[in-house]
């Protein structure tokens, strides 16, 4: 997985009233991530069979994720029970995979948009998706801003405010390059990072 996806979305949950983030896998232990660092999954899917809000992180090749039957047959249990299911980037395509977008609306990285029209989703080139309670968003940085929406939705605008000022969340890039702006030299040199952008 990208660290990212996971680590920056349940920062904010985690500041959240009554909040406990439970990190879990098919199997409990370290997953590394394409940063070279380790999350740790202390539990396994069976352990938190009705999670509230379900948050699946994305990475460079999530194939192995969206062919794992264990991971699938969870998603697709607990989201019948969830008040949110969530993806940051290329997590969508999980949640895709497990049938979980058939007829919504959803986002994923620009690299990847088009792939979720394999699963019966809409593919919308947004930051952050809301269809009915599934919230799709883009990539790192709009995994954020897709956990202050859900903070606000959870807990209401003031709380959701006072967590993106606690974690002093208020970017200002220094590039402006973006799918729909990046010049082609830009484009290619993101895709190259990306391994080809698969």
């Amino acid at each position: 997985m990208t660290a990212l996806d996971a680590v920056g979305p349940a920062q904010v949950l985690a500041f959240l009233p009554g909040a406990t983030v439970r990190w879990v896998a098919a199997e409990p232990g370290a997953r590394r991530t394409d940063a070279g660092t380790s999350i740790v999954a202390e539990n396994a899917l069976a352990a938190v069979p009705h999670p509230d809000v379900i948050l699946v992180p994305g990475g460079l090749d999530v194939r192995p994720v969206m062919s794992d039957a264990r991971v699938l047959e969870w998603l697709r249990a607990a989201h019948a029970t969830t008040r949110w299911t969530t993806s940051v980037c290329t997590g969508a395509l999980v949640l895709g995979a497990a049938g979980l977008l058939e007829g919504r609306r959803a986002t994923t990285h620009w690299a990847m948009l088009d792939h979720l029209g394999r699963f019966g989703a809409t593919p919308v080139s947004e930051r952050v998706v809301i269809d009915g309670k599934t919230i799709t968003a883009a990539g790192v940085s709009a995994g954020i801003d897709m956990a202050l929406q859900l903070a606000a939705r959870l807990a209401g605008d003031a709380v959701a405010q006072g967590i993106q000022l606690a974690i002093e969340y208020a970017p200002e890039p220094p590039f402006d390059a973006s799918a729909r702006t990046a010049p082609p030299a830009v484009l290619d040199a993101a895709l190259r990072v990306l391994g080809g952008g698969r």
